[in-house]
């Protein structure tokens, strides 16, 4: 630890080790419950596993083929909460599911959605249903082939943005969140624990401050980096079997029109997902391989491509090229390895490991999980906490909006409309994407602007100077990345040169890693 810079000291109940969408999400829960919470993340929220999803919120039908009908069912009730709770960053989608002659057979998927729409609580989305491609709008970017397919519903969602809603809303309830922020080690003592963090100087590593925690219990979220994390409380080897799976996406400008996601089975049994993404472009993904390096350093490889684009060309009138990705991220799972032989088989369902240690100074640890089921991770995952520590209060977020969430109706389009009125002077896509991201939380964005020299100098594609502050005063943006990969998308629409001012500016004023 040389070169730490200041020491502190503090005493919690719950120390939570990963900031994810799972141990946000846990966070969460548990400051609303009464418990002292600190949250510590080594790099910035969702900075791994948690932004580079598919962006879905969504039963998984294809678990039904594995027969994981509790997972699925689960998965599906959360669809609906999520999507009250969150209408601004969630929003229901349309999939359309071609059929491929030579692969599953049209009964077993017609099927498979009857099930998918009966098995979970299903109140706000429209049911399935057949589609004549040749006839309808859907089937005009596919190759002829393809005469007959099916419609369903699930959710899209803001992967990054979610985790850090539910990182202002664990804040807004009395937990300390701290960015850039790693467990050093941590050891059981006087019937707890005592834990040194490492607070980053600038974008992490050496150079911070030390603060020493004491909580009564761990929560170990820390994604694929579960197992070293177990190791700097000096445990051994996890007790739970862990099998890291990276998953790959790309985004090429669009390649149909229209507001519809494609489902695409492949000939390996896998599907594959195309997604209208921000307007003018299209996400595709995902592969399931193996993965054995540094969760930090995931890409997606050039085979990885060739394989999205692949199945891709397999079905639209146009195969995209290599050359036609603009953008592609990967992201690690860490998932309970339940012996399956296929990367793509291996359960998405969520396990704990509850070690209360002979001190009964518990430490949980969290394998697995998706999006989805978040919220319901974090349910148990206090229950669970219960067996070895009183856990005050009951289960409540299945009711409480995320931050900006409480838009009456849900209707987010009317509340973007009704705003846009109120201040005419305002590019209304600008206003839209606003609202879009933060709800009813726009007018602290725009507090007291009377035009547009209020927000400041546009930086591009939109981004005002005040939205920037915003970011750095309230949901701890520290880098240009931070800001135009994660809080927003906004990097996709802006020039290299744009990125660099951004960049320029975020290292000119570094906000506190426990901001807010």
């Amino acid at each position: 630890m040389d070169g730490v810079q200041g020491r502190t000291e503090r005493s919690v109940d719950l120390l939570v080790v990963g900031g994810g969408v799972n141990g946000c999400g846990i966070a969460r829960d548990a400051a609303g419950r009464g418990l002292s919470v600190l949250l510590c993340e080594q790099g910035d929220l969702a900075g791994a596993t948690s932004q580079a999803s598919s962006k879905l919120v969504h039963g998984g039908l294809r678990y039904l083929e594995r027969g994981e009908f509790r997972l699925v069912r689960e998965s599906l009730a959360e669809r609906e909460v999520l999507l009250a709770s969150a209408p601004h960053i969630i929003r229901p989608l349309r999939f359309v599911l071609p059929h491929h002659p030579g692969l599953r057979p049209a009964w077993m998927l017609r099927l498979g959605l009857l099930l998918y729409d009966h098995l979970g609580r299903r109140r706000r989305l429209p049911a399935s249903r057949s589609v004549a491609l040749r006839r309808d709008p859907a089937g005009n970017p596919l190759q002829p082939r393809y005469v007959r397919g099916f419609e369903y519903s699930d959710c899209w969602v803001d992967d990054a943005r979610l985790t850090a809603l539910l990182a202002v809303d664990a804040a807004e309830r009395g937990a300390s969140v701290l960015t850039r922020t790693r467990l050093e080690k941590a050891v059981r003592e006087d019937g707890g624990w005592r834990a040194t963090l490492i607070s980053g100087d600038g974008d992490g590593g050496e150079g911070g401050r030390s603060t020493t925690v004491r909580a009564r219990a761990v929560v170990n979220a820390a994604g694929p980096w579960v197992a070293e994390a177990l190791a700097r409380c000096g445990l051994g080897a996890p007790r739970i079997a862990v099998r890291l799976v990276k998953g790959s996406h790309v985004v090429t400008p669009r390649l149909y029109e229209g507001a519809q996601a494609y489902t695409l089975q492949s000939s390996d049994g896998r599907v594959v997902f195309t997604l209208p993404y921000e307007g003018g472009f299209t996400l595709i993904g995902t592969t399931e391989a193996p993965y054995a390096g540094d969760p930090a350093q995931a890409t997606a490889s050039a085979e990885e491509t060739e394989y999205l684009l692949g199945v891709v060309g397999d079905y639209f009138e146009r195969r995209p090229a290599p050359s036609d990705v603009v953008w592609s991220y990967a992201g690690v799972r860490p998932l309970h390895d339940d012996g399956r032989a296929s990367a793509s088989a291996v359960t998405r369902d969520y396990v704990f490991d509850l070690d209360a240690g002979p001190a009964r100074a518990p430490i949980l640890s969290v394998y697995g999980g998706k999006i989805t089921t978040f919220r319901r991770l974090a349910e148990h995952a206090l229950s669970d906490l219960g067996k070895a520590m009183p856990v005050p209060g009951r289960p409540w977020t299945a009711r409480a909006p995320l931050p900006g969430g409480d838009i009456p109706g849900g209707e987010v389009e009317a509340f973007a409309a009704a705003r846009q009125a109120e201040r005419p002077w305002m590019d209304a896509r600008m206003m839209r994407r606003l609202c879009r991201a933060y709800g009813t939380r726009v007018e602290a964005v725009l507090h007291g602007a009377k035009g547009p020299g209020d927000l400041g100098e546009d930086l591009g594609a939109g981004l005002s100077e005040r939205e920037l502050d915003y970011l750095r005063a309230k949901e701890w943006a520290r880098t240009a990345e931070d800001v135009l990969w994660r809080r927003s998308k906004l990097g996709l629409h802006m020039t290299p040169a744009q990125r660099e001012a951004v960049a320029r500016r975020m290292q000119a004023v570094r906000a506190p890693s426990g901001a807010p």
